[in-house]
């Protein structure tokens, strides 16, 4: 049996912010992050701008996907992620922003820092110091290094290292 390729991911971090913030308001929204239902998969399909088949991703049961969503406003879906527990890290297999935040004339900045965020939160709570892994297309290599402290591996392979990582859990998390 052929081991799959991971997926080279291709998120842009816009912005570190303390929650996520309107780009017209430049109001800042607070933000929860809950696992995926299945009952959210009808608004997020190919057919409404998503990328992914987040639908998949949710049925793999060595994954976890995760929706950002602003606090008291659960119903809309500001981004997702998928996430696996390896032995002594945690690998992101994918992160996407809503399609109304991606682009020039995307609604909020900040979720994809946000989902990275607790990325690493879950891996300081599995006792992984904060190390999280994931593969990244090569123009945005040096991105990830800049906005998020992430080191290459090698090749495309990328880590978040515990200081990085706990520079974006006390950015993001009060608590």
């Amino acid at each position: 049996m052929k081991t799959p390729q991971p997926i080279e991911l291709d998120f842009i971090v816009d912005r570190l912010t303390n929650s996520i913030q309107n780009t017209i308001s430049g109001d800042s929204f607070e933000t929860e992050v809950h696992r995926l239902r299945i009952s959210d998969l009808k608004q997020i399909t190919k057919k409404s701008g998503w990328n992914f088949n987040w639908k998949e991703e949710l049925a793999d049961n060595k994954k976890e996907v995760f929706k950002l969503t602003i606090t008291n406003n659960s119903d809309i879906v500001q981004g997702l992620l998928s996430l696996s527990l390896e032995s002594d890290h945690v690998y992101m297999h994918l992160l996407e922003n809503a399609p109304f935040n991606i682009g020039n004339n995307k609604l909020y900045e900040g979720v994809a820092g946000n989902l990275v965020a607790h990325a690493c939160k879950v891996s300081f709570q599995q006792g992984f110091n904060g190390f999280i892994a994931f593969t990244a297309k090569t123009k945005l290599i040096e991105h990830y290094q800049n906005k998020l402290g992430a080191y290459t591996l090698g090749g495309h392979r990328m880590i978040i290292p515990t200081d990085a990582a706990q520079v974006l859990v006390d950015k993001y998390f009060k608590s």
